[in-house]
């Protein structure tokens, strides 16, 4: 399968420039997204669509900068992006959502659950209904007994593609998860926002006070995300996987020039 590394937001948060990395996937019969950025209703009404934090993150909310502009310019029939996969459903994930509304979004059961009920405050908030508003085909995926590289409780997604896995990594929310991709020649791994910066992983650079203050903000489970951080930290540097987040720019640059 071949891989396209996309940036389908640009954000300027004061004290940390960020990206929205949004992986597309070619297999055999469809295009595939994993998250999707900011979408086209978001750059005309961000108020509604992504609320007031949108003031902190300062998103640049450029049309180009879309998943489904994207496609499009990469010669491709957005029609033919049949299926999203999805990190979780934070607002800077799922914005371009209604960009796609032909398309099969797949995430956690947890996350379903998360996503359709909102049981809890901070989850009325994270999880903006404007960007839900058009009624996606949702499917939620529970977790089997699939293991890989120390991980436990993979979802094989062969009915998309072979070679691609949904890996549960709650912490940032109550069911977040990875996304791997076998190329053939090696893994890339989507692991959302399991983690902001790579410093968090290496522990060779003190992550910036900007995004300490952000992960711990939006955090559901602090405990589970140190341990799912500690695992990817065992990742870094293996030849064989390209691991890449949501929103590091040093991340997404390697993975255009690897």
């Amino acid at each position: 399968m071949k891989v396209h590394h996309l940036n389908c937001g640009s954000m300027n948060m004061p004290g940390a420039l960020l990206v929205c990395h949004v992986l597309l996937i070619e297999s055999a019969d469809r295009l595939i997204l994993v998250d999707t950025g900011f979408g086209l209703a978001d750059t005309a009404h961000p108020w509604r669509r992504i609320g007031p934090y949108h003031k902190v993150i300062r998103p640049a909310l450029r049309e180009e900068e879309t998943a489904v502009r994207q496609v499009q310019r990469l010669g491709f029939n957005p029609r033919d992006v049949r299926d999203i996969v999805l990190t979780h459903g934070d607002s800077d994930h799922a914005g371009g959502l209604s960009d796609l509304p032909w398309a099969t979004v797949h995430v956690s059961t947890t996350e379903e659950y998360a996503i359709t009920q909102r049981p809890t405050w901070f989850e009325r908030q994270r999880y903006n209904s404007h960007q839900w508003a058009h009624r996606p085909h949702l499917v939620g995926h529970a977790p089997r007994g699939e293991r890989w590289r120390g991980f436990t409780g993979l979802t094989p997604l062969d009915d998309l593609a072979p070679g691609l896995f949904l890996i549960p990594l709650p912490g940032h929310s109550r069911g977040h998860a990875a996304v791997a991709v076998d190329t053939g020649s090696r893994w890339v791994l989507h692991a959302g926002d399991s983690f902001y910066h790579p410093g968090t992983l290496t522990g060779k650079e003190r992550p910036p006070v900007a995004l300490r203050l952000q992960e711990a903000a939006f955090a559901q489970d602090r405990a589970a995300l140190r341990e799912n951080q500690r695992r990817l930290g065992s990742l870094m540097g293996d030849p064989s996987i390209l691991l890449v987040n949501a929103h590091d720019p040093g991340l997404l640059r390697a993975a255009l020039a690897a």
